[in-house]
């Protein structure tokens, strides 16, 4: 590609994110999304960068894959699918504009949703544990959970998650709400996600080599940027396990909020 020595530094930056919001930060991706999307317009990043995206997934999935839930991942998967063909068909019909404003705009909705219903269950907790009363509710397990957030909940998830996934790369966001929504300590969400997003990224390969959108251009741009990815996914490695969980959440939340604003053009 033919990029002025800033915008070389810019894409290695974006690729240290990439491996960086892999294995460590949840939600730091979402910076990537936005450098490339500056470098090469929204639509074309989506699938440039895919190869980029697919090889920080098998690192991921390598160091955490024992920490996965696959109960989680059966219930978004058909979703998901679905959510992708849509923003395949939309792909043509929307330009890169609309894509970051629908994409910020459902973002910043579901994490207002997600904040909401966490002081409500807050609120709720309290009230159980009254002064006459030492044993608070028992913890949720994955059936209390379905029971908490409605059926609608995961199914919802997953068909924007393939839909914002397909048309600009930033479903991150809605797996970060989604897998805090069911209180997943931070092994088990980036495990979890880990093995969502490799095979979601898999899945989305055909789609987006019948849209144009993965040449033979653009696959060798991924590998001149690949050690600055693996170098992203060992930092992201080494700093996980010294992040406790509140902070983990507290920037996950806080990235996706941004991300949603940044898309939106609010800044």
């Amino acid at each position: 590609m033919n990029l002025e020595l800033w915008q070389w530094l810019l894409a290695l930056l974006g690729a240290v994110l990439v491996g960086i919001s892999k294995t460590g930060v949840a939600g730091i991706g979402m910076l990537f999304v936005s450098i490339f999307a500056m470098l090469l317009g929204a639509k074309e990043a989506s699938g440039f960068v895919l190869p980029m995206l697919i090889f920080a997934d098998v690192v991921a999935v390598a160091a955490y894959r024992k920490h996965a839930q696959w109960s989680h991942l059966v219930k978004l998967f058909p979703w998901t699918g679905a959510g992708v063909i849509i923003g395949w068909l939309a792909m043509n019909r929307i330009d890169d504009r609309q894509a970051r404003v629908m994409v910020g705009a459902i973002v910043l909705a579901l994490l207002a949703l997600h904040l909401w219903r966490r002081r409500q269950a807050t609120r709720r907790a309290r009230l159980r544990i009254s002064p006459g009363k030492d044993t608070p509710a028992p913890a949720a397990g994955p059936v209390a959970e379905d029971a908490e957030h409605g059926a609608w909940f995961a199914p919802t998830m997953g068909v924007l998650a393939g839909f914002t996934t397909l048309v600009s790369n930033a479903a991150g966001p809605l797996m970060a709400i989604y897998l805090i929504a069911m209180r997943l300590p931070k092994m088990q969400f980036v495990g979890t996600a880990a093995v969502f997003f490799l095979l979601l990224n898999c899945f989305k390969v055909p789609f987006m080599m019948n849209l144009g959108l993965i040449t033979t251009r653009s696959f060798s741009f991924n590998l001149l940027l690949a050690p600055a990815v693996l170098a992203g996914a060992f930092f992201g490695r080494w700093l996980l396990p010294r992040i406790n969980q509140a902070l983990f959440e507290a920037l996950a939340l806080g990235l996706s909020a941004l991300a949603g604003l940044k898309l939106i053009g609010l800044f």
